[in-house]
């Protein structure tokens, strides 16, 4: 992921913290909020509750590998938050609960919109 298209300040997380809209899973919790920007932002929050730092690591990679492969509606800024779930999950379980929450909040591109661009 470019580091453009990261939240690294913790006032743009705080943004989303305060006014973006939560879907909730038992592995990650989602908050989505528009920005005003032809781009998305993603930025991860994996707290010390998780585990110790080889841990959260590798929680952090399987979180970007998986943004990394969906195609995300741009002009978001989306902040993904492990939950302790997380750590016993595998790639594939992670991926259909991304997938399943950011379709709730009608963030993934269509086929019809990739048919249309």
């Amino acid at each position: 992921m470019a580091k453009r298209l990261a939240l690294t300040r913790r006032a743009q997380f705080l943004a989303v913290y305060e006014s973006g809209k939560a879907l909730a899973d038992s592995l990650v919790v989602v908050k989505a909020l528009p920005n005003s920007l032809d781009a998305t932002r993603v930025g991860f929050s994996v707290t010390k509750v998780i585990g110790k730092a080889t841990v959260r690591n590798r929680v952090k990679r399987l979180l970007k590998e998986n943004v990394r492969v969906l195609e995300i509606k741009i002009g978001w800024d989306i902040v993904f938050i492990a939950r302790r779930g997380i750590v016993k999950a595998d790639y594939h379980r992670l991926t259909g609960t991304i997938v399943k929450l950011l379709r709730r909040a009608d963030l993934l591109v269509s086929d019809v919109e990739k048919a249309g661009s």
